[in-house]
């Protein structure tokens, strides 16, 4: 079950508002999507949200969700 999958991000961004939460302050530095340190990079403009994770590597998993 995910019950978050199918929110877009204005659906986030709203719940964020209305609820006063904080963000990571690494969203406004890049980082849209952010994981561990050594895995994770700033997204370049046009890039896809995701495309910081797992940057010069095949698909991996860090084990979290394993």
């Amino acid at each position: 079950v995910a019950p978050l999958a199918g929110w877009t991000d204005a659906d986030v961004d709203a719940y964020i508002a209305e609820h006063g939460l904080v963000v990571n302050p690494l969203v406004y530095a890049g980082y849209p999507s952010i994981g561990c340190a050594p895995c994770t990079r700033a997204v370049a403009p046009g890039e896809d949200p995701r495309a910081g994770r797992w940057a010069g590597t095949g698909k991996t998993e860090c084990g979290i969700n394993t």
